[in-house]
């Protein structure tokens, strides 16, 4: 019984300890790699400032070819860029590059860290990017991130001065080179300020070189072959690089010879070398690194015979048939235990306080920490080993327990032992159960165990929200902290845990996430990880819609409602409506029936002053009230997420008149969700695929609109340049939203734009406009444009401005960011025949979504632009 009671101790302790959880690793590759890497000790830590900065050839050299325990720490998330997959934004692409990173590192075998910095858009200065990020809590955050990785080697991905561009990737150098040496000093970071964790000081700094090579002090070929993958480093970090599919970096795999390079800036590790030969000159790599360590007796014992004992697997690995390796790997587990059982600080983590011995401990532990890893990946690999949990369903709901199987399968040639099972909730306590199992070769055991839903929360760095440009922390103990410390893998909402006994010794294994197993007739086996959601989830099907101002409003609202019960309810639906608005019901009651769905559609009536006004609804079922509803963004190239919004919607009401002609033909670009706002203001949208507009009949339309970058997106579109042209001629309009260097190829518009390198941009939201003719037909009809139609703006005013314009160009406005020169080119109109053409780069893909009622006034004049647009008076180009 006593025995009984500290297994299930041990396996609760594992489940709940503070790592990265991944899905198991198996076959020959997972084991040569991870007997490879038992005597490799060092880390290697590479800071950059968003998803796609990362240099995947040093991490997949490092990583899959040295064995080098490697990470990325991203500053931000990606969250103000740009989609080309879909129409997320804002937080919705943070999350979506968020797992596009972390399917990056599971190809290259990284681990992925981030700070609390919100990516608010692109910045043109360090300067800039301070006035949203304080410079003390990122650099804390990076300082954390150093101390808990605890890396030989810290290399900046960006130089840390103007020549890096972007200010977010100049802040990205200064912060990395600041924190190899904030790090060490517990004065001005103490233990407590950086989550615990005591002082660290790396031996080396380096900066990446591979946009100036002749600067490099180290050169390197990752177009080397992995003997594990039967690719290239090149190739697999091709296909690493791959996964940032939002921004278009789908690449080819690179074969033959392909350098890297690196420059050394500081060094804590003796003299620096003009040309080096290797990233760890001066550091060593192998336990011999430690033989200074002051150790009890055992430990010292045992680490000095972890050498020999790496040796003798290596004399019997044979990939192919690994059972006799078995043994000897069990031999080195077992070493690396009593190791750990003796340090002196007296817990595995060994998180210190200090430089010094302190920190020489810390090191140890690391080390003694990923040797252990390896050696279970390595133990079950070579027993033939797999363990797995699956559930009957994907959806658990709050205080409903689901059963989960947890499964071991012995392919291998020996008898193992399932000792016990553990499953938990990213938030709850983990619930184990003793097993006991012999599994005999060619044999399974499975072992069923509750899993309990606890408390359903979306990506941990959302918890809270965000302070200006910094998401704010939960606390010390919360998942958010913990994935800062550890490193984020956001696999899903649940964990299972199995500890077995392989050669008399004892591995506990990630299960990796709990699955929902099922067949896809077109596409076989799919799993989806189990995630834990409310009971009821209610939710308006758009969460802000646009109305004109004082004008009768007749519209139907769609209110979505979802349950993941396990038992039927009666659900009671309560809707609020702001004054000058009246539903056919203000109180609905549904039968819900368990996993059903159900659609309630409310009209509501009446008139809104200009301004904005919600919107909301209350689901109760029994004792419990539900206020918020979770949907999912799926992308084949990546897991679902799933994430909390409240049930309310945003109506902003707009003081705005109509074009004469109303009727839009809409031409979807991408991040695009602009075309159902202009609906909701009165005109009358037709949505056409832009590859399906060669076919289109466009008579009776007013106005053609292009979505951003829609010519880029669709090769077909662009073709039909000159049929685009020709409508604006027979008396049409066209607006053309923002491209980017496509749109200064000849013909595509009716006259010649250039656009620098870098564009020009108008980052500053609060920039001022100056209207250039305050009078003009396109400032006053239908709806006059003033100052105050650019007041609350977000994130930008303009992107990818162009530098020069015809002069068959009309000017609408100058804006420019502080300290920088004019440009009148974000809004250019040209008369075209009977009609006219419109290109405008202004940020409106950001602005109608965010209801800012002056970017929808600006649009729907720029749609009224018509043949009385005089080229008279046109500008001349600045």
């Amino acid at each position: 019984m006593l025995f009984r009671r500290a297994l299930l101790a041990l396996v609760a302790l594992s489940v709940f300890a503070p790592r990265v959880l991944v899905a198991q690793e198996r076959g020959a590759t997972a084991l040569g790699e991870a007997v490879a890497g038992l005597d490799v000790t060092a880390r290697v830590l590479v800071i950059g400032a968003h998803p796609d900065d990362e240099d995947t050839q040093l991490i997949t050299w490092l990583a899959r070819g040295r064995q080098v325990e490697t990470a990325y720490l991203s500053l931000t998330r990606g969250d103000g860029g740009q989609n080309l997959i879909g129409n997320e934004l804002g937080p919705l692409l943070g999350m979506i590059r968020t797992e596009e990173l972390l399917a990056a590192r599971r190809l290259d075998g990284g681990r992925q860290f981030f700070t609390r910095a919100y990516d608010f858009g692109f910045s043109k200065s360090a300067e800039e990017t301070y006035t949203h990020w304080p410079k003390d809590s990122i650099l804390r955050d990076v300082v954390t991130v150093v101390r808990a990785f605890r890396p030989q080697i810290i290399v900046a991905v960006f130089s840390g001065t103007p020549r890096d561009g972007h200010g977010h990737h100049q802040v990205s150098g200064m912060l990395a080179r600041e924190a190899f040496d904030a790090a060490a000093d517990t004065v001005r970071f103490p233990a407590r300020a950086t989550l615990g964790r005591g002082a660290w000081a790396a031996d080396k700094f380096y900066r990446a070189a591979r946009f100036a090579p002749q600067e490099a002090t180290l050169a390197f070929n990752v177009g080397e072959l992995s003997p594990f993958r039967g690719m290239t480093y090149a190739e697999i970090s091709s296909e690493s690089r791959s996964q940032h599919l939002s921004q278009g970096f789908g690449a080819l795999q690179r074969r033959g010879t392909s350098m890297d390079f690196l420059k050394l800036e500081a060094t804590r590790a003796g003299a620096s070398a003009v040309r080096e030969s290797s990233l760890l000159d001066g550091i060593a790599t192998g336990w011999n690194r430690f033989a200074a360590a002051t150790l009890s007796t055992a430990s010292r014992a045992a680490l000095d015979s972890l050498p020999a004992a790496v040796q003798a697997v290596r004399e019997v690995e044979r990939l192919t048939s690994p059972a006799p390796m078995v043994g000897p790997l069990a031999r080195v587990a077992r070493l690396i235990d009593a190791a750990r059982a003796g340090l002196p600080c007296g817990a595995r983590d060994c998180r210190g306080a200090r430089a010094g011995s302190d920190q020489a401990m810390a090191d140890l532990a690391a080390a003694l920490e990923t040797a252990r890893r390896r050696v279970n990946t390595a133990l079950l690999a070579a027993s033939g080993v797999l363990v797995e949990a699956t559930a009957p369903r994907e959806l658990l709901a709050v205080k409903d327990t689901m059963a989960v199987t947890v499964a071991l399968y012995n392919q291998g040639t020996t008898p193992v032992r399932l000792d016990s099972v553990a499953v938990r909730t990213e938030s709850g306590p983990a619930t184990a159960v003793a097993v006991g199992a012999v599994v005999a070769p060619d044999s399974a055991a499975r072992a069923t165990v509750p899993l309990v839903g606890d408390v359903a929360i979306g990506p941990a760095w959302l918890e809270v929200g965000r302070r200006g440009g910094v998401f704010v922390m939960p606390g010390a103990g919360s998942a958010a902290a913990r994935n800062m410390a550890t490193g984020e893998d956001r696999t899903s909402g649940t964990y299972a845990r199995a500890v077995l006994t392989i050669a008399g010794v004892t591995v506990s294994t990630d299960a990796g996430p709990v699955v929902y197993r099922f067949a896809d007739p077109a596409r076989g086996e799919r799993r989806r990880p189990v995630a834990v959601v409310p009971a009821v989830s209610v939710s308006f099907t758009t969460a802000l819609q646009y109305a004109r101002a004082g004008l009768l409003l007749h519209r139907t609202v769609r209110l979505q409602l979802k349950s993941s019960s396990s038992i039927a309810r009666s659900v009671t639906v309560t809707l609020g409506v702001p004054p000058g608005l009246t539903a056919d019901s203000l109180v609905r009651r549904v039968a819900l029936e368990p996993m059903e769905s159900a659609t309630l559609l409310f009209r509501i009536d009446g008139a809104l002053p200009a301004g904005v006004h919600y919107l909301n609804a209350t689901a109760s079922t029994g004792d419990e009230t539900f206020t918020r509803g979770w949907d999912v963004i799926e992308y084949a190239h990546i897991r679902p997420i799933r994430y909390y919004e409240p049930a309310v919607t945003q109506i902003q009401a707009v003081a705005a008149k109509l074009p004469a002609n109303p009727r839009i033909a809409y031409l979807s670009g991408v991040s695009d969700n602009v075309a159902s706002h202009l609906g909701e203001l009165g005109l009358y949208m037709t949505t056409i695929a832009p590859d399906r507009f060669a076919e289109t009949d466009l008579a009776g339309f007013g106005t053609v609109v292009l979505g951003p970058r829609a010519f880029a997106a669709s090769p077909l579109l662009a073709a039909q340049a000159p049929r685009l042209q020709a409508f604006a001629r027979a008396g049409g309009t066209v607006v053309v939203q923002y491209g980017q260097q496509e749109m200064q190829v000849r013909g595509l518009l009716p006259f010649p734009i250039t656009l620098g390198r870098p564009a020009e941009r108008v980052t500053d939201e609060l920039a001022p406009v100056r209207l250039l003719d305050p009078e003009a037909r396109l400032l006053t009809w239908p709806n006059r444009i003033t100052p105050a139609d650019f007041e609350g703006w977000v994130q930008e005013r303009s992107v990818y401005m162009p530098t020069t314009a015809d002069p068959h160009y009309q000017r609408l406005l100058e804006m420019h960011d502080p300290g920088e020169p004019a440009n009148e080119n974000a809004v250019l109109v040209a008369p075209l025949g009977k009609g006219a053409y419109v290109y405008t780069t202004l940020a409106l893909f950001r602005q109608l979504p965010a209801g800012v009622p002056g970017a929808a006034r600006l649009l729907l004049n720029l749609i009224a632009a018509d043949g009385k647009v005089s080229s008279s008076s046109a500008r001349p180009t600045p």
